[in-house]
């Protein structure tokens, strides 16, 4: 922090001041935190980028006591004076400046504050909407420069890193060509060109793979990404990407390569990740897990009763087997003693995620069992059920009955919140993961057609190719993602380099020869001419960020958000614009 003082007009940073620094003239610059009068004597804390130093104004130095009377919170000003040590028993330990004091000689107001809308040195205020809209005065708290600043750290530890392994960084363009990527595209108008239209590009995924065949082999860059899609808490309409792709790389280097770079990122909290990072194939986290991206802080995994299901008196279960479903449960610990009107909450959460409706069994704390489908069961068969489990008195065993899939779904909707409300999860906790042998393939209900797991340039495992034209579903990929602490931090895959098969896998999504070659034209193209093998992977910077920093929302770690809205309270984003803004653009609005 004492570079903050270099180059500038001032002698020191106000953070830095230490007992070796008692006798020193100095310089300082900054905000005024507080200001307390105590009759004879004027206390300011003044603040900077690197902390808080107390300034004493003693009467006896008029000019500068008749400045600070002046003085109000948030005033800018510099102080001149000669630092001396704190007297006997008012040394501040919970200040890094705390045993020692500026007294000053000379006070200048640079710029005078309105009374700012709530205190920088408290906690946040809890309407995020005053904070988003004065962001220029949120930011100058303290946590969220410690956000911004370990923002800073991340883009250099990644940058250094990636410099270290072969990479170099080159960017790719803002304005480019609409491509069907899997969310809306922003759309810019080209007044140049009447009724055509750029669009802001979803993430650099074409160019990356181009960048490939032009013999780059090791690109980065730390891309923007727009995409038009409903908005929460991880999720912004524009956001940073740390892009990678690599020429001549397997799934195993590239994963290698990524846990070296993710060791370092940690290291900045004082994290040592051991190496390898567990991995999971993808239909073990959904069985298990009801999710693609399982927060493994804690257990509570899914389990399948199935095979005991399917004997049972209880229609829905046996029903759900003999139909090709599966029926699977879940054992909250310590909610036997749930409600009847708790248990309904949980099963009409349980409906908002797909459920059908939600069976439970509560085991009291006497080993008693209330339950309204017990009767149901057998003796053997509901002991078989409860020990596959894992329950104990004092448990509460939840169960699903549907497709394999949507039964652990919707488990996995309910593990989530349960193991929230019922404090399982320890925030100060990194569980990593791979997740790995993702299927290529997914099935869209609504269009009725295949959609792409990840994206249509993903590569089929080599021994799934034969399985395309007669059950693509079962076609597996080389996609990874890396998931820590249930957010899919980042994801990416070995891509497609062949043209002949990039082409089937568009037709397989319902994407014609002509389509294909009207979108995607130029990657095809380039495919002719020497494509090598290659993969890559992008990573959220703002969600890494968020994860290390242990932030609920990446609004917290990217200096101007938007709200859920997409609308940017500061500025006024998004706005109208004037009639002749709208000619040049040869756009009439309705």
């Amino acid at each position: 922090m004492e570079s903050l003082a270099k180059y500038a007009t001032r002698t020191h940073a106000c953070g830095v001041l230490k007992k070796d620094d008692v006798g020193a003239d100095v310089v300082l610059a900054g905000w005024v935190q507080t200001r307390r009068d105590h009759g004879g004597l004027i206390f300011l804390d003044i603040r900077d980028r690197s902390g808080i130093v107390q300034v004493v104004v003693d009467p006896s130095m008029a000019g500068a006591f008749e400045e600070a009377q002046k003085i109000r919170s948030e005033f800018v000003v510099t102080v001149k004076g000669k630092v001396r040590a704190r007297p006997e028993g008012t040394i501040n330990t919970g200040l890094a400046t705390g045993e020692v004091e500026v007294e000053a000689d000379n006070i200048e107001i640079l710029n005078k504050s309105k009374t700012p809308p709530f205190e920088i040195d408290s906690d946040a205020p809890s309407d995020e909407s005053l904070r988003l809209r004065y962001r220029y005065v949120d930011l100058r708290r303290a946590e969220m420069q410690e956000n911004l600043i370990m923002r800073h750290n991340v883009v250099k530890t990644v940058r250094n890193y990636l410099d270290e392994n072969g990479f170099i960084e080159v960017e790719t363009p803002m304005l480019t060509k609409s491509t069907p990527e899997g969310a809306r595209d922003f759309l810019v108008p080209s007044r140049m060109q009447p009724h055509h239209f750029y669009a802001l590009p979803q993430s650099p995924q074409l160019f990356k793979q181009v960048l490939m065949v032009a013999g780059i082999e090791r690109y980065f860059q730390f891309a923007r990404a727009f995409r038009d899609e409903d908005l929460r808490a991880d999720r912004q309409p524009e956001h940073t990407q740390i892009d990678m792709e690599m020429s001549f790389m397997d799934v195993e280097g590239v994963i290698a390569l990524i846990e070296g770079m993710l060791k370092e990122v940690f290291s900045l909290i004082g994290l040592d990740i051991s190496e390898p990072i567990m991995r999971m194939p993808f239909d073990e986290a959904i069985a298990k897990y009801g999710s693609d991206k399982p927060d493994l802080r804690f257990g509570m995994e899914i389990q399948d009763v199935s095979d005991i299901a399917s004997g049972v008196d209880f229609k829905v279960f046996a029903d759900t087997v003999k139909n090709g479903g599966a029926v699977r449960g879940i054992c909250a610990p310590g909610c036997a003693s749930y409600s009847r009107s708790q248990i309904e909450e949980l099963t009409q959460y349980a409906v908002e995620h797909g459920a059908k409706g939600l069976a439970w069994v509560a085991i009291e704390a006497e080993g008693n069992i209330r339950s309204p489908i017990a009767k149901f069961f057998s003796e053997e068969q509901l002991e078989s059920i409860l020990t596959r489990l894992h329950a104990k008195p004092g448990d509460l065993c939840m169960f699903a009955a549907d497709t394999p899939v949507k039964a652990s779904t919707v488990l996995g909707a309910l593990r989530l919140r349960l193991g929230n409300e019922l404090g399982l999860i320890n925030p100060d906790d990194f569980k990593f993961m791979w997740l790995v042998d993702c299927p290529l393939f997914e099935w869209d209900e609504t269009n009725g057609r295949l959609s792409s797991n990840h994206h249509p340039f993903t590569m089929p495992k080599k021994e799934h190719i034969p399985l395309l034209d007669s059950e693509p579903l079962k076609v597996h990929s080389y996609a990874y993602d890396i998931i820590i602490n249930g957010v899919e931090v980042g994801g990416g895959s070995l891509r497609i380099y062949d043209e002949e098969l990039q082409e089937k896998i568009f037709g397989l999504l319902g994407l014609d020869i002509e389509d294909a070659r009207e979108k995607f034209g130029f990657l095809l193209e380039a495919f002719q001419y020497g494509a090598p093998p290659h993969g890559g992977l992008a990573i959220g910077l703002d969600r890494l960020v968020a994860t290390l920093m242990k932030k609920k929302t990446i609004r917290e770690v990217i200096a101007f958000p938007k709200t859920q809205t997409g609308s940017c309270l500061m500025t006024g984003a998004p706005d109208t614009v004037t009639d002749p803004q709208l000619r040049e653009l040869h756009i009439k609005l309705n």
